[in-house]
Protein backbone atom coordinates (compact mmCIF):
# COMPACT_ATOMS: atom_id res chain seq x y z
CA UNK A 1 0.00 0.00 0.00
CA UNK A 2 2.97 2.26 0.97
CA UNK A 3 6.01 3.35 1.85
CA UNK A 4 7.86 5.64 4.67
CA UNK A 5 8.96 9.10 3.21
CA UNK A 6 10.88 11.21 4.65
CA UNK A 7 8.10 13.27 6.12
CA UNK A 8 8.25 12.57 9.86
CA UNK A 9 6.75 12.75 13.00
CA UNK A 10 9.54 12.89 15.60
CA UNK A 11 11.80 11.54 13.55
CA UNK A 12 9.45 8.54 12.68
CA UNK A 13 8.82 8.13 9.14
CA UNK A 14 4.84 7.68 8.40
CA UNK A 15 2.94 5.89 6.09
CA UNK A 16 0.93 7.48 3.14
CA UNK A 17 -2.55 6.57 2.23
CA UNK A 18 -2.14 6.86 -1.67
CA UNK A 19 1.32 5.35 -2.57
CA UNK A 20 4.48 7.30 -2.72
CA UNK A 21 4.46 11.15 -3.73
CA UNK A 22 5.18 11.17 -7.14
CA UNK A 23 6.77 14.69 -7.33
CA UNK A 24 9.60 16.27 -5.74
CA UNK A 25 9.44 19.97 -5.25
CA UNK A 26 11.06 22.94 -3.21
CA UNK A 27 8.76 24.74 -0.62
CA UNK A 28 8.46 28.22 0.75
CA UNK A 29 11.26 29.60 -1.75
CA UNK A 30 9.04 33.05 -1.65
CA UNK A 31 7.24 33.96 1.55
CA UNK A 32 4.43 34.36 -0.94
CA UNK A 33 4.57 31.00 -1.71
CA UNK A 34 2.53 30.10 1.24
CA UNK A 35 -0.42 31.84 2.07
CA UNK A 36 -3.63 31.14 4.56
CA UNK A 37 -6.39 32.78 5.19
CA UNK A 38 -8.44 32.07 8.68
CA UNK A 39 -11.99 31.03 8.36
CA UNK A 40 -14.39 31.92 10.96
CA UNK A 41 -17.54 31.04 10.49
CA UNK A 42 -19.04 34.07 12.19
CA UNK A 43 -18.85 37.79 11.68
CA UNK A 44 -17.55 40.39 14.70
CA UNK A 45 -20.51 42.36 16.42
CA UNK A 46 -19.17 45.92 15.61
CA UNK A 47 -19.80 47.06 19.20
CA UNK A 48 -18.31 46.25 22.33
CA UNK A 49 -15.13 46.88 24.48
CA UNK A 50 -12.63 44.69 22.40
CA UNK A 51 -10.72 45.80 19.09
CA UNK A 52 -11.68 43.47 16.33
CA UNK A 53 -8.88 43.10 13.41
CA UNK A 54 -8.18 41.30 10.54
CA UNK A 55 -4.49 41.28 10.17
CA UNK A 56 -2.02 40.70 7.25
CA UNK A 57 0.96 39.39 8.20
CA UNK A 58 4.32 38.43 6.27
CA UNK A 59 7.59 36.88 7.82
CA UNK A 60 6.48 37.38 11.35
CA UNK A 61 4.93 34.93 13.84
CA UNK A 62 1.36 35.20 15.60
CA UNK A 63 2.77 35.91 19.07
CA UNK A 64 5.19 38.39 18.29
CA UNK A 65 2.28 40.43 16.69
CA UNK A 66 0.66 40.05 19.43
CA UNK A 67 2.66 41.46 21.42
CA UNK A 68 3.14 44.48 19.11
CA UNK A 69 -0.56 45.38 19.43
CA UNK A 70 -0.63 44.68 23.17
CA UNK A 71 2.49 47.86 23.04
CA UNK A 72 0.88 49.67 20.36
CA UNK A 73 -2.72 49.71 22.41
CA UNK A 74 -0.71 49.98 26.09
CA UNK A 75 -2.31 46.92 27.49
CA UNK A 76 -0.85 43.79 28.65
CA UNK A 77 -0.31 40.58 26.54
CA UNK A 78 -3.21 38.94 27.92
CA UNK A 79 -5.83 41.47 26.62
CA UNK A 80 -5.01 40.60 23.02
CA UNK A 81 -6.83 37.35 21.78
CA UNK A 82 -6.52 35.56 18.55
CA UNK A 83 -8.36 32.18 17.33
CA UNK A 84 -4.83 30.23 15.98
CA UNK A 85 -1.09 30.21 15.57
CA UNK A 86 0.25 30.76 12.14
CA UNK A 87 3.63 29.72 10.53
CA UNK A 88 6.15 32.93 10.42
CA UNK A 89 7.32 31.69 6.96
CA UNK A 90 4.72 32.98 4.77
CA UNK A 91 1.97 35.41 4.08
CA UNK A 92 -0.88 35.01 7.10
CA UNK A 93 -4.65 37.34 6.94
CA UNK A 94 -5.42 36.09 10.29
CA UNK A 95 -7.66 38.04 12.87
CA UNK A 96 -6.69 39.38 16.63
CA UNK A 97 -8.78 40.98 19.53
CA UNK A 98 -7.76 43.60 21.89
CA UNK A 99 -9.22 45.00 24.94
CA UNK A 100 -10.21 48.15 25.12
CA UNK A 101 -12.56 48.80 27.77
CA UNK A 102 -13.65 52.36 27.59
CA UNK A 103 -10.65 53.57 25.76
CA UNK A 104 -10.70 54.75 22.16
CA UNK A 105 -8.97 53.26 19.03
CA UNK A 106 -5.54 52.94 19.06
CA UNK A 107 -3.09 54.00 15.74
CA UNK A 108 -3.56 50.43 14.30
CA UNK A 109 -1.42 51.81 10.86
CA UNK A 110 2.09 52.09 13.55
CA UNK A 111 1.73 48.19 12.90
CA UNK A 112 2.82 48.90 9.38
CA UNK A 113 6.49 49.49 10.44
CA UNK A 114 6.60 45.89 11.30
CA UNK A 115 5.75 44.41 7.86
CA UNK A 116 1.79 43.95 8.92
CA UNK A 117 -1.00 45.96 8.13
CA UNK A 118 -4.79 45.77 9.04
CA UNK A 119 -7.34 45.04 6.82
CA UNK A 120 -10.28 45.15 8.83
CA UNK A 121 -10.38 47.68 12.49
CA UNK A 122 -14.22 47.09 14.04
CA UNK A 123 -15.12 45.94 17.40
CA UNK A 124 -16.75 42.84 18.95
CA UNK A 125 -17.84 42.33 21.94
CA UNK A 126 -15.89 39.14 23.57
CA UNK A 127 -12.69 38.31 23.33
CA UNK A 128 -11.35 35.86 20.54
CA UNK A 129 -10.58 32.52 22.59
CA UNK A 130 -7.88 30.03 21.02
CA UNK A 131 -9.49 27.58 18.71
CA UNK A 132 -12.51 29.96 17.42
CA UNK A 133 -12.49 29.37 14.18
CA UNK A 134 -13.91 27.28 11.36
CA UNK A 135 -10.88 26.44 9.14
CA UNK A 136 -8.64 27.95 6.98
CA UNK A 137 -7.94 28.58 3.06
CA UNK A 138 -4.30 28.01 2.01
CA UNK A 139 -2.93 29.09 -1.52
CA UNK A 140 0.33 27.45 -1.64
CA UNK A 141 3.15 27.70 -4.71
CA UNK A 142 5.72 24.83 -5.31
CA UNK A 143 8.67 25.30 -7.02
CA UNK A 144 11.64 23.56 -9.01
CA UNK A 145 8.65 20.61 -9.34
CA UNK A 146 10.45 17.17 -10.98
CA UNK A 147 8.36 13.90 -11.49
CA UNK A 148 5.43 12.87 -13.32
CA UNK A 149 2.99 16.38 -13.87
CA UNK A 150 0.14 12.87 -14.86
CA UNK A 151 0.67 10.86 -11.93
CA UNK A 152 0.37 14.17 -9.98
CA UNK A 153 -2.56 15.16 -11.57
CA UNK A 154 -4.12 11.40 -10.79
CA UNK A 155 -2.71 12.18 -6.88
CA UNK A 156 -4.64 15.02 -6.50
CA UNK A 157 -8.14 13.50 -7.76
CA UNK A 158 -7.38 10.64 -5.37
CA UNK A 159 -7.01 13.62 -2.90
CA UNK A 160 -9.56 15.27 -3.64
CA UNK A 161 -11.76 12.34 -3.92
CA UNK A 162 -10.40 10.20 -0.79
CA UNK A 163 -8.82 12.90 1.63
CA UNK A 164 -5.85 12.04 3.97
CA UNK A 165 -4.94 10.56 6.78
CA UNK A 166 -5.12 13.29 9.65
CA UNK A 167 -1.74 13.18 11.05
CA UNK A 168 -0.26 16.07 13.01
CA UNK A 169 1.88 17.70 11.48
CA UNK A 170 5.96 18.15 12.14
CA UNK A 171 4.96 22.02 13.72
CA UNK A 172 3.36 19.66 16.08
CA UNK A 173 7.22 18.11 17.15
CA UNK A 174 9.35 21.21 17.49
CA UNK A 175 12.82 21.59 15.73
CA UNK A 176 14.04 18.20 14.62
CA UNK A 177 10.91 16.24 16.81
CA UNK A 178 12.52 17.20 19.64
CA UNK A 179 9.08 18.09 21.80
CA UNK A 180 8.74 14.46 22.41
CA UNK A 181 11.97 13.47 23.69
CA UNK A 182 11.34 16.91 25.89
CA UNK A 183 8.03 15.50 26.82
CA UNK A 184 9.28 12.28 28.60
CA UNK A 185 12.27 13.79 30.00
CA UNK A 186 9.07 16.38 31.59
CA UNK A 187 7.47 13.31 32.64
CA UNK A 188 10.22 12.16 34.43
CA UNK A 189 10.63 14.78 36.15
CA UNK A 190 12.33 17.51 34.43
CA UNK A 191 10.67 21.13 35.59
CA UNK A 192 9.76 23.27 32.62
CA UNK A 193 7.88 26.60 32.18
CA UNK A 194 4.27 27.08 32.32
CA UNK A 195 4.44 27.40 28.59
CA UNK A 196 6.53 24.81 27.57
CA UNK A 197 4.58 22.55 29.53
CA UNK A 198 1.27 22.78 27.00
CA UNK A 199 3.79 22.28 23.95
CA UNK A 200 5.13 19.27 25.29
CA UNK A 201 1.74 17.85 26.70
CA UNK A 202 0.30 18.41 23.02
CA UNK A 203 3.43 17.21 21.24
CA UNK A 204 2.79 13.40 23.42
CA UNK A 205 -0.85 13.51 22.52
CA UNK A 206 -0.38 13.89 19.05
CA UNK A 207 2.64 11.23 18.82
CA UNK A 208 0.48 8.08 20.27
CA UNK A 209 -2.03 9.84 17.87
CA UNK A 210 0.04 9.66 15.08
CA UNK A 211 1.48 6.37 15.67
CA UNK A 212 -2.67 4.92 16.01
CA UNK A 213 -3.09 6.58 12.74
CA UNK A 214 -0.28 5.19 11.05
CA UNK A 215 -1.26 1.77 11.59
CA UNK A 216 -4.22 2.03 10.67
CA UNK A 217 -3.04 3.13 7.22
CA UNK A 218 -0.89 0.51 7.04
CA UNK A 219 -3.79 -1.72 7.04
CA UNK A 220 -6.09 0.70 5.08
CA UNK A 221 -8.63 1.20 7.56
CA UNK A 222 -8.04 4.60 8.19
CA UNK A 223 -10.66 5.67 5.89
CA UNK A 224 -13.08 2.60 6.24
CA UNK A 225 -15.43 1.74 9.54
CA UNK A 226 -14.45 -0.96 11.73
CA UNK A 227 -15.97 -2.74 14.21
CA UNK A 228 -15.92 -0.71 17.62
CA UNK A 229 -14.99 2.36 15.69
CA UNK A 230 -16.00 5.40 17.07
CA UNK A 231 -17.30 8.50 14.48
CA UNK A 232 -16.97 12.03 14.08
CA UNK A 233 -19.43 14.22 12.00
CA UNK A 234 -17.45 15.66 9.17
CA UNK A 235 -16.70 19.37 9.70
CA UNK A 236 -18.12 19.18 13.25
CA UNK A 237 -16.40 18.16 16.83
CA UNK A 238 -19.62 15.96 17.69
CA UNK A 239 -18.68 11.75 18.13
CA UNK A 240 -21.23 8.68 18.77
CA UNK A 241 -20.45 5.38 18.83
CA UNK A 242 -19.17 2.75 18.93
CA UNK A 243 -22.51 1.49 16.92
CA UNK A 244 -22.89 -2.19 15.42
CA UNK A 245 -21.20 -1.91 12.21
CA UNK A 246 -23.92 -1.73 9.49
CA UNK A 247 -23.92 -1.07 5.49
CA UNK A 248 -25.71 2.32 6.83
CA UNK A 249 -22.28 3.00 8.66
CA UNK A 250 -19.92 1.82 6.15
CA UNK A 251 -21.95 4.13 3.60
CA UNK A 252 -21.70 7.05 5.81
CA UNK A 253 -18.15 6.83 6.12
CA UNK A 254 -17.25 5.93 2.29
CA UNK A 255 -19.84 9.09 1.53
CA UNK A 256 -17.24 11.46 3.65
CA UNK A 257 -20.07 12.04 5.74
CA UNK A 258 -18.55 10.79 9.00
CA UNK A 259 -14.97 9.73 9.99
CA UNK A 260 -13.36 6.71 12.29
CA UNK A 261 -11.14 8.51 15.27
CA UNK A 262 -8.43 8.16 17.34
CA UNK A 263 -7.53 8.74 20.56
CA UNK A 264 -6.55 11.91 22.36
CA UNK A 265 -4.62 10.56 25.21
CA UNK A 266 -5.84 11.05 28.55
CA UNK A 267 -7.39 9.65 31.56
CA UNK A 268 -10.96 7.88 31.10
CA UNK A 269 -12.12 4.31 29.20
CA UNK A 270 -11.28 4.46 25.76
CA UNK A 271 -14.76 5.45 24.15
CA UNK A 272 -13.96 2.44 21.37
CA UNK A 273 -14.55 -1.14 21.46
CA UNK A 274 -13.51 -4.66 20.45
CA UNK A 275 -10.17 -4.94 18.35
CA UNK A 276 -10.66 -0.73 17.80
CA UNK A 277 -9.87 -0.62 21.44
CA UNK A 278 -7.61 -3.57 21.92
CA UNK A 279 -5.17 -1.61 19.27
CA UNK A 280 -5.39 1.68 21.05
CA UNK A 281 -4.81 0.02 24.25
CA UNK A 282 -1.40 -1.38 22.49
CA UNK A 283 -0.04 1.69 21.09
CA UNK A 284 -0.25 3.40 24.59
CA UNK A 285 0.89 0.52 26.28
CA UNK A 286 4.26 0.43 24.00
CA UNK A 287 4.60 4.43 25.38
CA UNK A 288 4.24 3.83 28.80
CA UNK A 289 5.76 6.72 29.89
CA UNK A 290 3.94 9.21 27.73
CA UNK A 291 0.67 7.77 28.96
CA UNK A 292 0.87 7.64 31.96
CA UNK A 293 2.25 10.98 32.22
CA UNK A 294 -0.66 12.53 30.26
CA UNK A 295 -2.55 11.06 32.57
CA UNK A 296 -0.93 12.22 35.13
CA UNK A 297 -0.92 15.72 33.85
CA UNK A 298 -5.05 15.84 33.84
CA UNK A 299 -5.53 15.29 30.44
CA UNK A 300 -8.88 13.64 29.33
CA UNK A 301 -9.46 11.17 26.79
CA UNK A 302 -10.59 12.93 23.56
CA UNK A 303 -11.13 11.89 19.86
CA UNK A 304 -9.68 13.24 16.81
CA UNK A 305 -10.62 12.51 13.12
CA UNK A 306 -8.37 10.05 11.45
CA UNK A 307 -9.59 11.50 7.80
CA UNK A 308 -9.05 14.66 7.01
CA UNK A 309 -11.17 16.00 3.81
CA UNK A 310 -9.54 18.50 1.41
CA UNK A 311 -12.38 20.84 0.11
CA UNK A 312 -12.31 23.10 -2.54
CA UNK A 313 -8.82 21.40 -3.96
CA UNK A 314 -7.60 23.20 -7.21
CA UNK A 315 -3.98 22.81 -8.66
CA UNK A 316 -2.92 25.46 -11.51
CA UNK A 317 0.45 24.48 -13.45
CA UNK A 318 2.24 28.42 -14.08
CA UNK A 319 5.00 26.29 -15.48
CA UNK A 320 6.13 22.61 -16.12
CA UNK A 321 7.94 22.86 -12.83
CA UNK A 322 5.18 25.34 -10.89
CA UNK A 323 2.17 24.26 -9.34
CA UNK A 324 -0.15 26.69 -7.25
CA UNK A 325 -2.71 24.72 -4.86
CA UNK A 326 -5.77 26.02 -3.30
CA UNK A 327 -7.83 24.60 -0.82
CA UNK A 328 -9.35 24.68 2.44
CA UNK A 329 -8.73 22.44 5.86
CA UNK A 330 -11.13 22.59 8.71
CA UNK A 331 -9.55 24.07 12.09
CA UNK A 332 -6.45 21.99 13.94
CA UNK A 333 -5.28 19.92 10.96
CA UNK A 334 -2.20 20.60 8.65
CA UNK A 335 -1.88 22.10 5.29
CA UNK A 336 1.67 19.83 4.97
CA UNK A 337 -0.09 16.76 5.26
CA UNK A 338 -1.58 17.17 2.69
CA UNK A 339 1.42 18.32 0.37
CA UNK A 340 3.31 15.05 1.68
CA UNK A 341 1.09 12.82 -0.41
CA UNK A 342 1.72 14.71 -3.83
CA UNK A 343 5.20 15.66 -3.14
CA UNK A 344 8.30 15.63 -1.52
CA UNK A 345 9.29 18.24 -0.18
CA UNK A 346 12.61 20.67 0.13
CA UNK A 347 11.89 23.39 2.29
CA UNK A 348 13.34 26.78 1.62
CA UNK A 349 12.52 29.54 4.34
CA UNK A 350 13.46 32.12 1.92
CA UNK A 351 13.17 36.05 2.52
CA UNK A 352 10.75 35.25 5.45
CA UNK A 353 12.60 36.87 8.19
CA UNK A 354 12.61 36.19 11.35
CA UNK A 355 10.60 37.30 14.44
Amino acid sequence: MNTPDAGSDAGRELPWAHAGPPLRARFKVEVEDFEVDELLGFEPTGEGEHAFLRIEKRGANTAWIAGRLARIAGVPPMAVGYAGLKDRHGVARQHFTVHLPGQGEPDWSLLAADGARVLLATRHRRKLPRGALAGNRFRIVLRGIQGDAEAAQSRLAAIAAEGVPNYFGEQRFGRAGGNVAAARAMFAGRRVERAQRSILLSAARSHLFNTLLALRVQDGSWNRASEGDVFQLDGRGSVFGPEPLDEVLRQRVAAGEIHPTGPLWGSGTLRCSAAVAAREAAVASAEPELAAGLVAAGMAQERRALRLRVKSLAADWLAPDQLVLGFELPAGTYATVVLRELAQLDEQHGAAGGR
